[in-house]
């Protein structure tokens, strides 16, 4: 009984931090501290192995996906210095107009994470973006936050298939699955989350015109908005497309050639294995080419390349040690007879096997704020069981992937606590509209959508 009353207090701890807005580092640091004294873990093995080094460990983890956390960061800030990305969302303001900025603002992050850029990355580029149209729309920030969290957060993360992101690349790593495991479950959740989030921002944004709440600048957005670049520099939207075309067709080269057979069975073969086997090399290449490209097409990147290389590798720094921290908390979680008993009550609860899939990856996920974090616990200690029943396992990445992007977007989630922190916003600012999209939206999509695989 300490002991779980020891994980909750834990938790707890670790949210309000959160709110109060402390280094996550060190937060789920002494979160985890106060785990092992509750739980009578080695306070030795707790800070040396199983926080920092063991299997679940938080440097473990930064050091597997180190690559793919560089190799996504540098191509943002590739696609942000050159302007491709401004020049993207400008275009789809020419189609869809001003008055659709959160539909724009969705609809760019989605493509941006889609083509491979890191989550944090994408709130970087979009904010200086943002400025500019929630000033042309008096649209408040607190929308414009929720916008961005829908698209870069939710489906392009964790559901639509192909995406290299670090969710899919998990669970193709851990299941033997390719990036496209469980397409059509994936494309359904993705609509769902996408039209149910945008219903729900649109019907925001009316009532705060009635109540006359609009856009107020703070002296950051005002600084901001000096640093944008003249439009005269941005590139065409075709031209600006390209890398990203580049990063997706790279991803999906050995499968189109083991469809159309281009080239004989053995070489699109032994270029899928290649994929699937290296689920992590595999999409940093992809970005990494993209990122040469994006060098040959825009001369502005080729006026300081190795400060661009470098800046990108800054900006890798904090999603890789946010999420290896709530992993590394995660992995002292694990090690506690609580989680023990958790795992064993939760297999032997009465629910059909997808049910109980979601909630096994949505309490893990929420326990550690993190998808990313959860899904790596789920996949190495819980994901196993739910192979026997019968549930394929390209199903049990697609299922998953999506649970695990509901209940980590608690408080205490480093991509929430960072993006609130660039915004200039604070939890009872803006949060309300970051839970909606980001948690309640996804659970609900995933379990229509488990509802009707049941039917």
């Amino acid at each position: 009984m300490p002991g779980n009353i020891g994980l909750i207090a834990a938790l707890a701890l670790l949210i309000w931090l959160a709110l109060r807005g402390a280094n996550i580092l060190l937060a789920a640091l002494l979160a985890a501290v106060i785990v092992a004294l509750t739980n009578q873990l080695s306070l030795a093995a707790t800070l040396t192995e199983y926080f920092t080094f063991g299997p679940l460990g938080a440097f473990t983890f930064a050091g597997k996906f180190l690559l793919l956390f560089l190799a996504g960061a540098i191509f943002g800030k590739a696609m942000a210095v050159s302007q491709a990305a401004s020049s993207i969302a400008q275009a789809i303001i020419h189609w869809l107009g001003v008055k659709n900025t959160l539909w724009v603002t969705m609809l760019v992050c989605a493509v941006l994470t889609y083509g491979g850029v890191v989550v944090f990355v994408v709130i970087f580029t979009m904010y200086p973006l943002g400025v500019a149209l929630m000033q042309a729309a008096n649209l408040p920030k607190r929308l414009f936050c929720a916008a961005i969290a829908l698209g870069a957060g939710t489906f392009t993360m964790t559901a639509l298939p192909g995406s290299p992101s670090i969710h899919n690349v998990l669970a193709a790593s851990a299941l033997g699955t390719d990036l496209f495991a469980g397409a059509t479950l994936g494309i359904a959740a993705s609509l769902l989350m996408a039209g149910l989030g945008m219903a729900y921002l649109q019907r925001q944004w009316r009532q705060a015109q009635q109540n006359n709440e609009g856009f107020v600048a703070s002296a950051q957005d005002t600084q901001i908005a000096q640093l944008a670049a003249a439009a005269g520099n941005v590139p065409h939207w075709r031209k600006a497309l390209l890398p990203i075309l580049l990063v997706l067709a790279l991803i999906m080269l050995p499968r189109i050639l083991l469809m159309t057979g281009l080239f004989d069975a053995g070489i699109s073969g032994r270029l899928l294995q290649l994929s699937q086997q290296q689920p992590v090399l595999w999409p940093s290449l992809a970005l990494l080419l993209a990122t040469m490209l994006a060098i040959l097409l825009f001369p502005v990147l080729r006026r300081n390349t190795l400060q661009l290389l470098g800046s990108g590798a800054d900006d890798a720094i904090l999603p890789l040690i946010s999420t290896a921290a709530v992993i590394g908390f995660g992995g002292v979680v694990t090690k506690t007879a609580g989680f023990a008993s958790f795992s064993q009550w939760i297999l032997t609860l009465d629910l059909p096997p997808l049910l109980s899939l979601f909630a096994s990856v949505s309490v893990v996920s929420g326990i550690v704020g993190s998808s990313s974090g959860g899904l790596q616990i789920f996949l190495q200690t819980l994901a196993p069981h739910y192979l026997q029943p019968g549930i394929t396992p390209e199903l049990l990445h697609r299922v998953a992937t999506i649970a695990a992007g509901g209940f980590d977007s608690l408080p205490h989630c480093g991509a929430v606590i960072a993006m609130l922190m660039i915004m200039g916003l604070n939890h009872k600012q803006a949060y309300k509209d970051i839970f909606v999209v980001t948690v309640l939206v996804p659970v609900f999509a995933l379990l229509v959508c488990l509802a009707v695989l049941a039917m």
